[in-house]
């Protein structure tokens, strides 16, 4: 009977921000797969979005040109948590995102109104075809792109047990180089005037320094499960 009421829930809108290297992706796509909601890896949008700019040529350090043309690639995201997709203008772009060229420039790219504009609504409108629910992970999810979210979590952890995270992923970059880099985007990204990285109002925040991934995510998906209980 249980199983049942479950599957006829209310879809539940999940905000999970934070900066990297708390565990934001690996959380968010395990806790969309284990109770049978979409995912949308926001970051992969504005890197995307990074990519096209880079690849066309357009001046990173001028917000005009970026802004003049922040309309024009078509980015479509996949929202299966099990094999989440983004392409560009119809090409598969999740590998290339990826590299340090696109990692350098996110920033400045994310910062112009006009990018934060037009990924914004893109978000908006995945998130209300979700038709069971979605898990929604970035950095200005609960405060600016679905602040009526049912249920904003916010994961930190320290800028070390970040690094440790982040250099593991890059295969043995240096931790130190690492942790320098992470504080420096926070910063950018905190203090931008559009959408800055912030922790919600309401937003339940867990600390995931000393904890594994697997009860970082049984965290998260016991909160989601309160959550969409009282709905």
């Amino acid at each position: 009977m249980e199983h049942g009421a479950a599957r006829t829930a209310q879809p539940v809108i999940v905000a999970i921000d934070g900066p990297s290297g708390t565990g934001k992706s690996s959380t968010s796509k395990a806790v969309a797969a284990q109770l049978g909601l979409s995912y949308l890896d926001t970051g992969a949008q504005y890197r995307a979005i990074t990519w096209w700019m880079v690849t066309n040529g357009i001046d990173i350090e001028d917000p005009t040109a970026i802004a003049a043309v922040a309309a024009k690639p078509e980015i479509v995201s996949g929202t299966d948590p099990a094999h989440p997709t983004i392409t560009v203008d119809g090409t598969d772009v999740s590998g290339p995102i990826r590299t340090q060229e696109v990692t350098s420039q996110v920033s400045a790219v994310s910062a112009v109104p006009e990018v934060r504009t037009v990924i914004t609504e893109l978000q908006r409108s995945l998130a209300a075809a979700a038709a069971t629910g979605i898990v929604v992970e970035g950095r200005d999810i609960g405060t600016t792109v679905l602040p009526d979210a049912d249920l904003k979590i916010f994961l930190t952890a320290s800028p070390e047990a970040r690094a440790a995270r982040r250099s593991g992923e890059l295969k043995s970059a240096d931790v130190h180089a690492t942790r320098d880099a992470l504080i420096k985007r926070d910063a950018a990204d905190s203090s931008r005037k559009t959408s800055p990285l912030a922790k919600a109002d309401d937003a339940v925040e867990v600390d995931t320094t000393d904890l594994t991934l697997a009860q970082v995510i049984e965290c998260v998906v016991t909160l989601v499960e309160e959550k969409r209980a009282a709905k």
